[in-house]
């Protein structure tokens, strides 16, 4: 048994409005499965697909007032393929923002609902991951962020150090997942968070059985209106136990 990430989960106040923002940076399709979701895809895209990992936003009235621990690194081909993204994002409604980070070659943006993201330098390591180089966790400690996600997906582990531990479809295709070591502990729900399925055939319950034994805990929430699990991962992050698909 295992899963896999197939999704980034992101909470909204206008769910539509980000969507469109979103839509219009990655060149993604835009739809939607009820009132107050939107749902977003490569075009022509069949899901659940490694070759991308897609995008729900959900409305939720409150707003964001801390930096998200989750966050999206979106890749660029050259120096000036950055430029012309980060101007485009500006266009689209992106601010520049400062986190912290210093004198770096990418640029770190929020997006109209305040969601930090970067728009990377051109790296070879991101060649082909499409739109999204990576899903990036800030985390404590990488090498038990790789620990648990390594045993919870089926993904193939590419680094771990104390700094740094990446991780990327076993199948060479789509966006990386990367756990970034930060002095920050978690602060309330993340407003940003992982969704992952189990492959078809597998038994929801036993999975999510398996990854409380991997160390995942009850985020102690009512969960008796979904058809999902809410677990947390070793160092509070929530995510979702989908269906099998």
């Amino acid at each position: 048994m295992a899963t896999r990430l197939v999704q980034i989960n992101m909470k909204a106040q206008d769910d539509a409005a980000l969507g469109r923002f979103w839509a219009e940076a990655l060149g993604w399709g835009i739809d939607s499965e009820g009132p107050g979701v939107t749902n977003l895809e490569p075009l022509g895209f069949s899901y659940p697909d490694p070759v991308a990992v897609c995008i729900d936003i959900i409305a939720r009235p409150e707003p964001k007032t801390v930096k998200n621990r989750v966050h999206l690194d979106l890749a660029t081909t050259s120096t000036a393929h950055q430029q012309e993204l980060v101007a485009r994002l500006k266009s689209l409604g992106a601010t520049p923002v400062d986190v912290g980070q210093g004198d770096v070659p990418w640029t770190v943006m929020a997006d109209p609902e305040g969601n930090e993201f970067c728009v990377l330098e051109p790296r070879p390591v991101y060649r082909g991951t499409g739109p999204i180089a990576a899903v990036v966790v800030d985390c404590t400690d990488p090498r038990e962020m790789a620990r648990f996600w390594g045993g919870a997906m089926d993904w193939t582990l590419h680094e771990v150090t104390d700094d740094c531990a990446t991780m990327r479809s076993a199948k060479g295709v789509g966006p990386y997942l990367e756990f970034i070591r930060t002095p920050d502990t978690k602060s309330g729900w993340n407003r940003v968070h992982l969704d992952v399925r189990p492959y078809p055939g597998d038994d929801p319950a036993a999975e999510a059985a398996r990854l409380r034994a991997l160390g995942a805990a009850d985020p102690g929430i009512d969960q008796s209106t979904i058809h999902w699990t809410v677990l947390a991962d070793p160092e509070g992050n929530e995510f979702c136990l989908l269906a099998p698909a």
